[in-house]
């Protein structure tokens, strides 16, 4: 049976620009409901200035306490050296180091221009390695940007091409504003596999514009077997007009097991942290597949 790996994003990307703080206590309830439901990847944070983004201050923390957690591999976002630093000293063992192709994003999100942003993640790469931490490297924005509209696709290749040789583990493709499509997203995983026929690859989707599903498929079709995703489809970004958040981890599980594809999750389980982010938060999650259990258990009473 085929399989593929779901990487969680629902504590980071999905929280970070919450108003609501999360305590610690609940961040790691959520950590213990996905691992107890299977998933094997979860993104416990970034580790980013708490003065910018509170809801992740306690990242370091968080992380010291899921390190080892058997059957998942604990990860968190970095963005810069401070970052890097945090992450060993919280011992963590896997990051993602990710900057944009988009200068005017790359201004938005981190102040610095997307060459001097690549430039940064280069270094940050060979610190990681030399520090024994595995490391993810992204591109943003690589489908395109809502404020400089198409991206150069050879552009895209050439930072993953020096990221792998950087010493980068895994190259993630992030369509950070959603606005892939499916074509699109086969194209340039085949340019860049062509490029690097040994790199493992992965796709972060944004469901902004609802083809966040089909970029999936499209990129599973074309090779990819990683995919972030957020429980409940939780998130969205403040530095992409109308973002959304990744597309929903339960209606991901749903969509792939129904093709034979395992995902190693169980949708029951997963559901309930669908259902604690949904009480935590107070509002209801545009992920689908709760809501659609929970109808059809009304339908068998």
């Amino acid at each position: 049976m085929a399989e593929i790996i779901l990487e969680d994003e629902s504590l980071r990307d999905g929280l970070q620009f919450e108003k609501v703080i999360i305590p610690i206590e609940e961040k790691l309830m959520l950590f213990d409901l996905l691992r107890s439901a299977g998933v094997k990847r979860i993104q416990v944070g970034s580790l980013v200035n708490p003065k910018v983004v509170p809801q992740m201050a306690d990242t370091d923390m968080l992380a010291s306490r899921v390190i080892g957690a058997q059957g998942t591999l604990a990860t968190g976002l970095v963005l810069n050296a401070k970052g890097l630093e945090r992450a060993v000293a919280s011992g963590l063992k896997h990051i993602t180091l990710s900057a944009s192709v988009s200068d005017t994003h790359s201004m938005k999100n981190v102040g610095k221009s997307s060459q001097e942003a690549i430039n940064s993640v280069f270094q940050l790469i060979r610190e990681a390695d030399e520090a024994g931490i595995d490391v993810r490297a992204g591109a943003q924005c690589v489908f395109g940007c809502v404020y400089e509209g198409t991206v150069s696709e050879d552009k895209v290749v050439d930072t993953l091409c020096q990221m792998a040789s950087a010493g980068a583990g895994e190259l993630n493709l992030a369509d950070t504003t959603g606005m892939g499509n499916p074509v699109q997203v086969k194209r340039l995983v085949y340019k860049v596999m062509q490029a690097l026929p040994n790199a493992v690859l992965s796709l972060h989707l944004h469901d902004t514009r609802g083809l966040g599903m089909a970029n999936m498929i499209a990129g599973y079709e074309a090779g990819i077997r990683i995919f972030d995703t957020s429980a409940g489809g939780l998130g969205g970004c403040p530095f992409v007009r109308g973002a959304a958040g990744n597309v929903p981890t339960e209606d991901a599980v749903h969509l792939f097991e129904s093709m034979g594809i395992a995902t190693g999750i169980n949708l029951s389980k997963l559901c309930q942290v669908v259902d604690k982010y949904e009480l935590l938060l107070g509002r209801s999650l545009p992920g689908r597949m709760n809501r659609v259990l929970k109808t059809q258990s009304l339908c068998t009473v």
